[in-house]
């Protein structure tokens, strides 16, 4: 599955978007919330002033019909339904029916609209005006008008001033959500840098270890777990070192105590009168030392001593070339310009003389070039044989397997070429390609990675 390009790679940046977008997502549903009591709140106020006076008039004329006080300023009685001017609010009318309710006022109906008008001017503010010879500027402000049907036909109608602007909420909850993001997501970022350290060291020791076969054991610091991990890590690496340093121990005895017979049964050969047997005594004891060190070449493969070293890649080509063509082999070298690359010399020239080899042997001839990628270079030997059928190229890279089951060092030696070499270009962080060539014969390249292109 394919990761959004915005989506981090590392754990402490997966979490920490994880956590940020969950704040944003609490904060949303939070913003809905107190958007919706803001709502109702506001509702609220801009119903109970008109809803209190009917009220509050209805309980004065009832109790005291004589009476001529603020209330019948206030609230005006009809007996038919008024026309009432500007929007109507059946938001408004919905609360105040409810409002009523709760107070226990039976109300038959219910109609509120809202228009707005210019306000007049209070008596101090006249005064200061009169005095500054300052021009009036008068604002125009919302009105609500509300009549409620106390008793069929009966009517209570008041007025009321609504507030010109909604409650300020934005920038507050904006506030709000930075110092959220500040407490909560700062000591998160302390905690995944120091969980982050240890792992990025464990990583790049690991990767140390698979591209050398040995590594420095990583420090032992972060969080519990992440400590019992690293513990765990080096443990394992010292285990698996001692088992690597045993293994190259035991195949340089087997190396040794095997190349001694084989040294005294070239002795011994030379005492065979036979010209012709002799010689292919001869023939078949260096066969078996070089299949012997192609086996100890392929067990020791990652583990090599040789240092690296920057070496102009078509120089040493060129000079593997030069060594097949004194020895009488159709091997020819295409011209190419210089490029270096940091690798172990030796451990390249040995894997393309085993490309080389198999393509005089497999394909007559051996065609060599040098070719510069981006980020790589490919050292190709191509050749003019039969090639090789597309669902066997992985399995002729396996040890031990050859096109043809015979272990005759003429056809093909004992199949532990291609293993060998790209056991050698792993160990360099490169790969083994084989293709087919569309005019015939196989294609084996060394592909390297180049640092800098």
């Amino acid at each position: 599955m394919k990761r959004p390009r915005l989506w981090p790679q590392s754990l402490v940046g997966q979490i920490i978007l994880l956590v940020a977008l969950a704040l944003f997502l609490a904060q949303a549903i939070n913003f809905v919330l107190l958007l919706r009591e803001r709502n109702r709140l506001q509702l609220t106020a801009q119903t109970a002033p008109a809803v209190f006076r009917i009220v509050d008039s209805l309980d004065n004329r009832t109790d005291r019909p004589d009476r001529r006080g603020d209330d019948r300023r206030r609230v005006r009685f009809a007996d038919s339904a008024p026309s009432l001017r500007g929007v109507a609010r059946p938001d408004i009318e919905r609360r105040a029916a409810d409002m009523f309710q709760d107070i226990g006022l039976v109300v038959h109906s219910i109609r509120a609209a809202e228009d707005s008008q210019l306000q007049p001017l209070r008596r101090w503010e006249q005064v200061r005006l009169r005095a500054s010879g300052e021009q009036p500027q008068r604002h125009r402000a919302r009105r609500l008008t509300m009549a409620a049907e106390y008793a069929p036909g009966k009517w209570a109608v008041t007025e009321t001033r609504s507030g010109d602007k909604p409650p300020r909420m934005g920038g507050w909850l904006l506030w709000q959500t930075l110092i959220l993001y500040v407490i909560v997501l700062a000591p998160l970022l302390w905690v995944g840098r120091r969980l982050a350290r240890p792992l990025k060291q464990l990583t790049g020791s690991a990767q140390q270890f698979a591209r050398t076969g040995a590594a420095d054991p990583v420090d032992e610091r972060g969080p519990g777990d992440v400590r019992e991990l690293t513990m765990a890590f080096n443990a394992m690496r010292g285990r698996i070192v001692a088992m690597l340093d045993e293994k190259d121990r035991m195949l340089g005895a087997i190396g040794h105590d095997l190349r001694t017979p084989l040294a005294s049964l070239r002795v011994r050969t030379e005492s065979v009168e036979d010209e012709g047997e002799r010689a292919r005594m001869s023939e078949t004891i260096e066969e078996m030392n070089r299949m012997l060190d192609d086996i100890l070449s392929l067990a020791r493969a990652g583990r090599s001593m040789e240092p690296v070293q920057k070496v102009d890649l078509f120089s040493l080509a060129d000079a593997v070339v030069d060594d097949f063509i004194e020895l009488g082999s159709p091997v020819d070298m295409i011209e190419s310009g210089r490029v270096v690359g940091s690798l172990r010399p030796q451990l390249i020239r040995r894997a393309l003389r085993n490309l080389i080899e198999n393509a005089v042997v497999y394909g007559e001839r051996a065609h060599v070039s040098v070719a510069q990628e981006t980020g790589a270079v490919r050292i190709i030997v191509a050749d003019d044989g039969p090639g090789i059928a597309e669902d066997r190229m992985e399995e002729m890279m396996e040890p031990f397997t050859r096109l043809e089951g015979s272990r005759n060092r003429e056809t093909g030696g004992a199949g532990l070429g291609l293993a060998l070499v790209r056991a050698i270009m792993a160990e360099h962080g490169g790969t083994l390609r084989l293709a087919n060539r569309a005019e015939g014969g196989l294609e084996a390249s060394l592909v390297l990675p180049i640092e800098g292109h």
